[in-house]
């Protein structure tokens, strides 16, 4: 399910639209968003407000921005000026619903978004109101008729005294017809205009044997919901009846016209009032949502552009909740200018990293469009930008790998990020070497951290790069909890580890990623597990091993050791390039300089390199 599913409760085509300019757009102004929570919250708190507009007001709206598109383009019929029509005679029920609200302190706010604005509208188009209960015979649209009232004119009149004749005739047919196969009126033999076969009779499927083997009638096509048919008589009936709804159509043409031409000049209210309508829907969806949700939502405080912590307590994924058989892990959330700006996440694989710093921008963008968020508390900053670097995908036609589509996309957020944006990183530089990309992962990191100072969550696997936290105090560590416990006997070969992933975000780091027991989830073969056991562990012992040897260098030493290396490699490049040292004689000259400067060979520093 995507956020504009989980969020589309509209019940107009304009309201569907306008949610999805809502979520491409969202808003950067305090004043507007605690507006539009506003709004949200006065259907929250009125059940019966927000059910009657969705079921009884919302739901029976047409497309009105189409309808006037059809206008704008002269390809409007009389249909079209009916079906404006039926809006306009439905606004008084809006006015007196949104009058009704229960709690006096959201009337102001109702009343200055919508209430007033469709009374306006409702004034404006009162005339079209009564050109349309004039001129068009409403009684046939029961029949899906939309005709000029015969009384406009003499030929019109006359014609529909024999359409009405007709008629007459047709129905004292159905009777005649109901008689002789003894089947009830409207319950088993129906007599109806089909859109292919015009006037006729229709039997349900159950009824239709009692026709077979009869000359009088003749079975035009069986559907689903029964067998259509007709006699001789109908069907000269109907014949004569589509000559005479012709006439009248031809007759009627120069006034449909009309009706049509001065309908044209509302266009301007019907837009209007559609996007007022449209607001209204998306409002109302917002609170049906937030309302329905398994645990209802909050509404958050918002704080202006570049001031205020986003700070979330027991936060969800809005729509991972909505799973069947799925019991959402809450997590807190807090970035905290100053002291949790930039959040590195990590923890084994299928922990919720990636759900967890996703969380956080859908959370963001619910609260920027006026949404209510699914948090117990919330407060935010609001976000000039969301930007975010998640997934792996390659790109074929384009010529774009899975590395290159990740630093296209992250060379796009180091270029557009600015101090007020969120910044959404999961799992950079998988597509590389592991020393390419931690050492990517790291430098964007610490630009990020130094140059762009923006609010940051990066999940990653590279444990080495929660060493950031001891450098920048903004920088802080968190980790995805998993519980390890000891399982059965594996064929008497040891102790087969249990990880039971408990999807908690706590503070501090996790040093391991558990993507052998991911593989044990999906059953890859057993012998393929254990040889990755063995090779994960010869790596750790190699690793380790370097890991203790290493000799631990104070900062003052790395920097006096490194002064005195440049100085050295100064030496001697120059002292190859005058003497035009070359091949081995290059090497022997640096090892001379090397052996001579007891300093250097006395550096903490120096020793560290070498034992690497």
């Amino acid at each position: 399910m995507s956020l504009f599913g989980l969020l589309n409760n509209c019940k107009t085509a304009v309201g569907t639209r306008l949610l999805a300019q809502w979520l491409k757009q969202p808003l950067m102004s305090k004043a507007e968003i605690e507006r539009r929570q506003m709004l949200v919250e006065s259907f929250v708190e009125d059940t019966e407000l927000r059910q009657t507009m969705q079921e009884e007001h919302l739901r029976s709206i047409p497309d009105l921005y189409r309808l006037a598109k059809r206008f704008q383009k002269k390809m409007a019929n009389l249909e079209d000026v009916v079906r404006a029509y039926q809006v306009v005679i439905r606004l008084p029920g809006f006015i007196g619903t949104l009058e009704g609200v229960m709690d006096e302190k959201y009337r102001d706010v109702l009343d200055e978004a919508y209430t007033v604005k469709i009374r306006e509208y409702s004034e404006s188009l009162s005339k079209l109101q009564e050109m349309v209960e004039t001129t068009v015979d409403l009684d046939a649209m029961d029949r899906h008729e939309f005709i000029i009232k015969p009384e406009f004119d003499d030929s019109l009149r006359i014609i529909r005294k024999k359409l009405d004749k007709l008629k007459y005739d047709m129905e004292k047919e159905h009777q005649s017809v109901s008689d002789d196969l003894d089947q009830e009126i409207d319950k088993k033999l129906f007599l109806e205009n089909h859109r292919t076969h015009g006037w006729c009779l229709r039997l349900t499927r159950t009824e239709a044997a009692c026709i077979r083997n009869k000359k009088r009638y003749l079975e035009c096509s069986t559907q689903k919901n029964g067998v259509y048919f007709t006699t001789n008589a109908l069907q000269s009936m109907r014949r004569e009846h589509d000559q005479l709804s012709e006439n009248y159509n031809r007759t009627q043409s120069s006034l449909v016209n009309e009706v049509v031409s001065v309908a044209v000049s509302y266009c301007p209210v019907i837009e209007l009032l559609a996007g007022v309508l449209a607001h209204l829907d998306v409002i109302v969806s917002f609170a049906h949502v937030s309302v329905h949700a398994p645990t209802a939502y909050t509404k958050p405080k918002m704080h202006e552009r570049g001031t205020g912590d986003t700070i979330l307590k027991e936060a969800r994924h809005p729509c991972m909740e909505m799973q069947d058989d799925i019991q959402f892990i809450t997590n807190d959330v807090s970035l905290v200018r100053k002291e949790s700006e930039f959040l590195i996440i990590t923890g084994p694989n299928m922990g919720g990293k990636s759900t967890y710093i996703r969380q956080i921008g859908v959370i963001a963008l619910m609260a920027q469009i006026g949404c209510f968020v699914p948090c117990t508390t919330a407060e935010l900053t609001i976000f000039d930008c969301i930007l975010a670097r998640v997934g792996a995908s390659d790109s074929q036609l384009k010529g774009v790998s899975t590395f290159m589509a990740e630093m296209l996309e992250t060379a796009n957020i180091l270029k557009s990020a600015t101090s007020e944006s969120l910044i959404i990183i999961d799992e950079l530089g998988r597509g590389t070497s592991t020393y390419d990309g931690f050492g990517l992962a790291w430098a964007i990191s610490e630009h990020i951290v130094k140059e762009i100072g923006a609010f940051s969550m990066f999940a990653t696997h590279f444990h080495e790069l929660t060493a950031l936290a001891k450098e920048f105090p903004q920088v802080s560590n968190l980790h995805v909890v998993a519980h390890i416990g000891d399982g059965p006997q594996s064929d008497g070969k040891g102790d087969k580890r249990e990880v039971t992933l408990l999807y908690k975000v706590e503070e501090g780091v996790c040093d391991q990623s558990f993507g052998i027991h991911v593989a044990e989830l999906v059953r890859f073969p057993e012998k393929v597990v254990n040889m990755a056991k063995r090779k994960a562990d010869e790596l750790e012992d190699f690793t380790g091993k370097h890991e203790n040897d290493a000799v631990k260098v104070k900062k003052e030493d790395v920097e006096e050791g490194s002064i005195m290396l440049k100085e050295l490699l100064k030496t001697w490049k120059s002292q190859c390039e005058s003497e035009g040292l070359k091949g081995d004689e290059v090497v022997a000259r640096m090892k001379e300089l090397v052996m001579a400067d007891q300093k250097l060979l006395d550096s903490p520093f120096f020793q560290s390199v070498k034992a690497l």
